[in-house]
């Protein structure tokens, strides 16, 4: 907030640039000089010669003013220029086959696991129970994720594969569509519930599961083009 109001103070001062002996001019550097100093903690350099001089010195206040969307690629585009939440427009973009991969881990520890590899837990079969919610929960990433597009998925793919080394199950998950906004986040819900599910089902043998390492993969299609994880 309180950079907002240095902001518009600058702004201000920017509107009299053309009268060097303009009384507001000089009224608005002193005002906005206070503020940066209660702000800062020191005063900013002050000039012999005429008012408009310190500009200079007030410019260095522009550093902390957020840039737009608009002048920056790289800003959330999540976010609009008045700082709120919006759900981004593709009706300019064009369509593309989109891919997206993703995994993420559930360590079960030594009882759980050689229960689910038994096939004794009591709930039932872990791994296809699981990967059913995972095709399920990708299919419903919109509704759980309240900016992403409502999208045609063409294809979803859960595998979950059981790992003695650290009695864990790998869960890898994948989306595909043709439209104008990517799958990334259908292919991490996907992987997400399905661990979620490990876990509830797996939860009367042990308190100790974890859902770790879930992450993106790999994508392709769009404007960003091919994308992999570095190994």
């Amino acid at each position: 907030m309180i950079l907002r109001q240095l902001a518009t103070k600058f702004r201000t001062c920017g509107r009299y640039l053309h009268t060097n002996n303009n009384p507001d001019l000089a009224t608005a550097i002193a005002e906005l000089n206070k503020e940066m100093e209660s702000v800062f903690g020191d005063p900013p350099p002050v000039s012999n010669t005429s008012p408009i001089n310190d500009l200079p010195n007030m410019a260095q206040v522009t550093q902390f003013v957020p840039q737009s969307i608009g002048e920056n690629e790289q800003g959330l585009t999540h976010i609009s220029n008045t700082g709120e939440a919006q759900m981004v427009d593709v009706s300019s973009k064009e369509s593309t086959k989109r891919v997206a991969i993703a995994g993420c881990r559930v360590i079960l520890g030594k009882k759980a696991f050689d229960l689910v590899s038994a096939n004794q837990i009591a709930k039932g079969d872990v791994l296809s129970v699981a990967k059913i919610a995972g095709i399920t929960g990708a299919k419903q990433t919109s509704n759980l994720i309240p900016l992403c597009h409502n999208i045609n998925l063409t294809h979803i793919r859960v595998d979950l594969t059981l790992n003695e080394k650290d009695f864990s199950v790998e869960i890898e998950g994948e989306a595909a569509s043709t439209g104008k906004t990517g799958v990334e986040m259908e292919a991490m819900t996907a992987v997400t519930i399905a661990g979620l599910t490990v876990y509830d089902m797996c939860k009367a043998a042990s308190k100790d599961i974890q859902i770790t390492d879930v992450r993106l993969e790999h994508k392709r299609g769009g404007k960003s083009g091919e994308w992999s994880r570095k190994k």
